[in-house]
């Protein structure tokens, strides 16, 4: 129906004709503006401008309710709306447009996530990093809506509410790389985290066994009650291996005849084969592996009463109070056993292969214990010296 639009049907819109569910009111004063009335609102309207887009097909754009719209109001947005179509706008393609673009939790679990378990083995603390804070934050927000001023505040945020800088800066490493997806797959046109600077705070804790709690320790594993754990401790101490690394360990990667343990590229976080040699004390813990009644020839190592060892941390917290070893990680038995090839004089190259380090700066950190054995060799050299001089 057409009329001339009053305040009138913006207060009290009409009802629509007997048997009819949708009705129009087509202003005759503004061409394109009008109002939808439906029997299932009778109490309001909604406001629209019929044009013609860019194809030259009528296309409408909602401007409004009769609820938040004046007559006066309605008018100038259909103005304005028709001014910056007549440039070449079309605004039922943005709206489109912004619709396709996903929010940022349906593109982690659509898109993302299932990206992640087939290239990161850690996706697991992807989803987790991203159910308990990346979500809630983001979740709701189209990924071209967060702004590098929104990734900034929520980087600095994390840090103020006591959060270790490295978590910090893992939350936001996670939020950068999957935004750069979203770039290389056509989703977004910039990423907004890509300027937003880590923390980047020193915070590698390199703890050692003295020989005190070497040996408290190894007392604690040889009386333990829960052998396969006790077994899984000594098997890092002596191998250096990674936590990850050993509990997926299995029998056919254990070659005892060259004294070799095969880390399959699956399980190295190098991504990588490589091959640890076993020592005395790994093939000690080999032998009392198989006496043990879940060895399983074909199977892992270090099977526990319910299956494959998973975890071992609280059995580990457990076993580090009884040896008095006071925030001892099961990482650090990894440096230990670094500590202890140094110390015996093995260059910082032969610590890198044994560890299977890729980059060789992450084992100059224990470039300190190399000094201090130089320094012992430096003196061993000058008792010799003051000797041959009868001193």
């Amino acid at each position: 129906m057409k009329l001339r639009l009053t305040q009138k049907h913006f207060d009290r819109p009409p009802p629509c004709s007997p048997g009819k569910g949708r009705e129009e009111l087509c202003d005759t004063a503004l061409p394109g503006l009008y109002l939808e009335l439906r029997a299932t609102s009778p109490d309001w309207a909604s406001v629209y401008l019929r044009y013609r887009n860019t194809s030259n097909k009528t296309a409408h754009a909602k401007l409004g309710t009769t609820l938040d719209l004046t007559l006066k109001d309605a008018r100038v947005k259909a103005r304005q709306l028709k001014a910056e179509i007549a440039l070449g706008a079309d605004p039922q393609a943005e709206a489109q447009q912004r619709k396709a673009v996903p929010t940022w939790h349906a593109f982690f679990t659509d898109s993302y996530l299932p990206h992640a378990k087939q290239t990161k083995r850690t996706w697991k603390n992807d989803a987790d990093m991203h159910r308990l804070r990346l979500g809630p934050r983001f979740g709701a927000t189209p990924i071209n809506g967060i702004t590098r001023q929104e990734v900034q505040q929520f980087h600095n945020e994390l840090r103020e509410s006591g959060m270790a800088p490295a978590t910090a800066d893992h939350h936001l490493k996670l939020l950068r790389h999957a935004l750069n997806l979203a770039v290389d797959w056509g989703l977004l046109q910039a990423n907004p985290a890509a300027r937003v600077k880590q923390f980047n705070v020193f915070n590698e804790v390199e703890r050692y066994l003295t020989d005190p709690e070497l040996r408290r320790l190894l007392e604690v594993l040889k009386a333990h009650e829960n052998r396969p754990v006790a077994c899984a401790v000594l098997w890092l101490l002596a191998t250096g291996a990674r936590v990850g690394e050993a509990l997926a360990a299995e029998w056919p990667d254990i070659d005892r005849g060259n004294r070799v343990w095969v880390v399959h590229a699956t399980n190295s976080k190098s991504k990588k084969l490589r091959s640890i040699p076993l020592n005395d004390v790994a093939l000690g813990v080999l032998d009392e592996l198989q006496t043990l009644p879940r060895y399983q020839p074909g199977g892992r190592l270090f099977i526990g009463k319910r299956g494959p060892l998973g975890t071992i941390n609280k059995v580990w917290y457990g076993i580090r109070d009884a040896a008095g070893l006071e925030s001892f990680t099961l990482h650090c038995l990894r440096h230990s056993h670094a500590s202890l090839l140094v110390n015996s004089g093995h260059s910082l190259y032969e610590v890198q292969r044994v560890l299977g380090h890729s980059d060789p700066k992450v084992t100059m950190r224990y470039s300190h214990l190399s000094q201090e054995s130089l320094q012992s060799a430096a003196n061993s050299a000058s008792d010799r010296i003051k000797a041959a001089m009868g001193e």
